[in-house]
C-alpha cells in the first residue's frame, strides 16, 4: 500500500502474516504432533500469501516439504521439448499458422515443456505442486552492473534468451541486447516491509525450466512467486489447474488477471505484436466515479462545512508537530510547541490526515497543514489528470504528456506507436504514482519494458524531456538541471496562493544526452540521498546571473513569469470543482508544497524558441532541509504566511 493509501492493484507484494491453523496433511512425517505444529506455523507465516495467489490448500503441506528440503523434483514429472518449425500447408488459414508457431519468449528456437510422466498429473495430487528456481534476481537499477560484474550471468542469460554470444568477456552490445529482450521473461514482487529503498519491486528471471513454459489464453497450470521467510529466498510455484496426460504441454497465462479482451492484446505485446495505431490515443479526463473511487480508497472523510476560525489578533498559537525541522527552525514568537495534540491550534503533521469529518464536527477552530483530496495534486496519475482541465485531452503545455499505465494503456500503446510510425522522440519516463527521489523511476525507448512496468506497481508514463534547457557547469559540461519552488496555499474559496521567492536548483553530474539511459548521474538531478555522489550546491542569486549570461535572450524574470503562470493555472482547475473532484473548501486548512519542474526547448507557430516549463511532480511536506540551512526564517515566513495572514514582511510572492 502506498504512502497516501492508494492500493496497489495487480502487483505482487509478499508479506508474511497471521493465519489459520493448516489442515494435516495425509503423509505425516514420523513425529505426527510435531509435523502438525511445523504446518500450523508455516500455514501463520505464509497463509495469507499463498491464498492471495490461488494456491489451493491441499498443496501448502508438500510445498513446506519441499521449501525445508529444497526439494525441485520438476525433472521427475516435465521435459522441456524443442519444437522444429514445419513448412507452411498452404490450405492452413492464418489462425492455424498463429497456433502452430506458438512464439517462444527470445530468439528463434521454440520450446515448450510437456508432461513426461507416463502416469500423466493429477491435480488432486497434494504433490502435485512445484518449485522453479530463479536465475536471476535484482532491482532494475543495478541490472547493468551485475550483467557486466557478476561472473557467468551474462553467457547465462545470453543463451537462455536466445542471444549469440561471443568471448568471455561481457560486451556492451550483448549486455543492451540481454537489457531488451529480458522484459519477454521478466517476473515481478514486491517486499511489503522495510525502508523505501528495500520496497521498490523486485525483478527476475526463472530458471532455464520456468522459462520455457509457454503462454496460453486457458493455461494448464498458474504460476505465483513465493517468499520463503526461514531462508529468506524467493521461489516460483508451479501447480495445475487440472489433470494432465502425459505429453500434454505446461502452460500459463502471460495476462494472468487481465479479463478485457484489448488490455490482454497490449499486455501480451512482448510476445505477440500488434499494430495498435488505428486505437484513438485521446486520453479525455476520468468520470467523476474515478475520484469517488480514490477517496474511498484513501478512507478520506470530507469535514462538514464550518465558519472560518477567528483568534486574537495578539494569540499565540501553539503548535503540535512531528517534523523535526519544524520544531528546530519555528522562531516566531506568535508560536509556541505543545505536545498535546487535543491543546493544539495548529496541527502540522508529517502524515496524511483523514478524518476531517470528525475534526470538523469537534474542533472546527483548529488549523491544519493539509486539505481534503490534495492528493489530486501530490499523486501522479491525479495530477495528470486534472492538468486536463487546462489543456484538454492532451493535457496542458505545462505537463509532459502523461498516461496512467493502469487506465490508458491502450491510448499509450497506440501513442507510442504513431510516433514511431512519424519517426518522433520515443523515449519515455516511467514513475511510480506515490514514490518521490527518483526511485522505482526508469528512462525507455523500449515499449515491452513499459508494458512490463505496469506489472511491479501502479505507474504513470510520462514523455521524457529529450530537448532540456541545459546549465554549463565548468567542472562538468552541459547538465541537466530541474528547480523546486515551494507555493503555500492559503484557502480554496477564494483561491488564495503565494510562491516563496527563494528557489532551490539541482543538477546531473555528467553532461546530457540521449543515451546510457541508466545512468543516473547523467539523467536524474536528485544526488542529495547517497553519500557517495556528488552533490552540485547553487543559491537561486548566484544561478540566475549565470544562467542570464548563457542565455541572455531569455532573461529570468520572464522564464520565471511563465513558471508562475502554470502555477496559477494547476491550482485554479485543481480548486475550481467540488471535492473529491477538486480541492475541498476547508477553512481551518492550509498546506506547502514543492513543486519540481525543468525548461525545455519548444517553438512557436511563428519557428521562434521558447522556453517551456514543465511540471514534474507536486510534493506534499516535503524535505526542508536546505531551505532551513540556507534560510533560517523559512518556516517563520510559512508560518506567517499561512496563519497570521502576514505575508507582506516575508519574501513570498503573491500569484493568486
Amino acid at each position: 500500500m502506498q504512502a497516501d493509501g492508494r492500493l496497489e492493484r495487480g502487483s505482487r507484494v509478499l508479506t508474511p502474516q497471521s493465519a489459520p491453523s493448516l489442515e494435516s496433511d495425509p503423509e505425516l512425517g514420523p513425529d505426527p504432533e510435531e509435523d502438525a505444529r511445523a504446518r500450523a506455523k508455516f500455514a501463520a507465516l505464509h497463509g495469507p500469501a499463498l491464498r492471495a495467489s490461488g494456491v489451493p490448500e491441499r498443496y501448502w503441506g508438500r510445498l513446506l516439504h519441499k521449501l525445508e528440503h529444497e526439494v525441485f523434483d520438476a525433472g521427475e514429472m516435465f521435459g522441456i521439448m524443442q519444437v522444429e518449425e514445419v513448412e507452411e500447408d498452404e490450405g492452413e488459414d492464418e489462425a492455424a499458422r498463429e497456433l502452430r508457431k506458438k512464439p517462444n519468449p527470445g530468439g528463434e528456437l521454440c520450446y515448450k515443456v510437456i508432461v513426461t510422466n507416463e502416469n500423466g498429473l493429477q491435480a488432486a495430487d497434494p504433490n502435485s505442486i512445484f518449485l522453479i528456481d530463479h536465475a536471476w534476481t535484482c532491482r532494475m537499477a543495478h541490472a547493468r552492473q551485475q550483467l557486466q560484474q557478476v561472473p557467468g550471468l551474462l553467457h547465462r542469460m545470453a543463451n537462455l534468451m536466445g542471444i549469440e554470444f561471443h568471448g568471455e568477456l561481457p560486451s556492451a552490445e550483448a549486455v543492451d541486447l540481454v537489457l531488451e529482450e529480458m522484459w519477454k521473461f521478466n517476473q515481478t514482487y514486491q517486499l511489503a516491509h522495510g525502508t523505501a529503498e528495500e520496497k521498490v519491486p523486485v525483478w527476475y528471471i526463472m530458471d532455464e525450466f520456468g522459462s520455457r513454459i509457454q503462454h496460453a489464453d486457458v493455461p494448464s497450470f498458474a504460476t505465483a512467486p513465493f517468499f520463503y521467510v526461514p531462508q529468506r529466498v524467493a521461489y516460483t510455484l508451479l501447480w495445475p489447474l487440472r489433470d494432465l496426460d502425459t505429453g500434454e504441454e505446461v502452460t500459463r497465462d502471460f495476462a494472468y488477471g487481465e479479463a478485457d479482451p484489448l488490455i490482454r492484446r497490449c499486455v501480451l505485446l512482448p510476445w505477440a505484436p500488434a499494430d495498435l495505431r488505428d486505437l484513438s490515443s485521446s486520453t479525455p479526463e476520468p468520470p467523476d466515479e474515478h475520484y469517488q473511487a480514490i477517496l474511498e480508497e484513501n478512507k478520506e472523510k470530507l469535514p462538514v462545512a464550518i465558519n472560518p476560525a477567528v483568534y486574537p489578533c495578539d494569540h499565540v498559537f501553539k503548535v503540535y508537530t512531528d517534523i523535526r525541522q519544524v520544531l528546530s527552525h519555528l522562531t516566531h514568537p506568535r508560536f509556541t510547541f505543545t505536545q498535546s495534540e487535543a491543546d493544539a491550534d495548529i496541527l502540522y503533521n508529517f502524515s496524511h490526515f483523514k478524518d476531517y469529518r470528525r475534526l470538523s464536527r469537534e474542533r472546527p477552530s483548529v488549523l491544519l497543514n493539509q486539505f481534503p483530496c490534495e492528493n489530486l495534486l501530490t499523486v501522479k496519475d491525479c495530477l495528470a489528470s486534472v492538468a486536463r482541465r487546462a489543456g484538454g485531452p492532451e493535457g496542458p503545455a505545462w505537463l509532459p504528456r502523461t498516461f496512467n499505465l493502469r487506465t490508458e494503456l491502450p491510448q499509450f500503446v497506440s501513442y507510442f506507436q504513431q510516433r514511431e510510425r512519424r519517426g518522433e522522440d520515443n523515449h519515455w519516463i516511467c514513475k511510480p504514482w506515490n514514490l518521490a527521489r527518483s526511485l522505482d523511476t526508469h528512462i525507455t525507448k523500449s515499449l515491452h519494458s513499459i508494458i512490463r512496468h505496469r506489472e511491479s506497481s501502479p505507474k504513470v508514463v510520462s514523455k521524457y524531456i529529450e530537448s532540456p534547457v541545459l546549465f554549463l557547469r565548468e567542472d562538468v559540461g552541459r547538465v541537466k538541471f530541474d528547480i523546486r519552488y515551494i507555493v503555500l496555499l492559503r484557502s480554496v474559496k477564494p483561491l488564495t496562493l503565494f510562491v516563496y521567492d527563494v528557489f532551490w536548483l539541482r543538477f546531473s553530474n555528467r553532461p546530457f544526452a540521449l543515451n546510457d539511459l541508466d545512468d543516473y548521474e547523467k539523467h536524474f538531478t536528485v544526488m542529495n540521498y547517497d553519500p557517495e555522489l556528488v552533490l552540485k550546491q547553487m543559491q537561486y542569486d548566484e544561478f540566475v546571473p549565470e544562467f542570464e549570461k548563457q542565455y541572455p535572450e531569455f532573461p529570468w524574470k520572464s522564464v520565471q513569469a511563465d513558471i508562475f503562470q502554470a502555477f496559477t493555472e494547476l491550482f485554479q482547475v485543481a480548486c475550481a470543482r467540488p471535492p473529491p473532484l477538486g480541492f475541498c473548501d476547508y477553512p481551518s486548512s492550509r498546506a506547502m508544497y514543492a513543486i519540481d519542474l525543468m525548461l525545455k526547448w519548444d517553438s512557436r507557430p511563428d519557428g521562434k524558441q521558447v522556453m517551456q516549463p514543465q511540471l514534474l511532480e507536486v510534493n506534499f511536506n516535503p524535505d526542508c532541509e536546505r531551505a532551513c540551512r540556507c534560510y533560517p526564517a523559512f518556516f517563520n515566513d510559512v508560518f506567517s504566511t499561512l496563519y497570521l495572514d502576514e505575508p507582506d514582511s516575508c519574501p513570498v510572492t503573491r500569484l493568486v
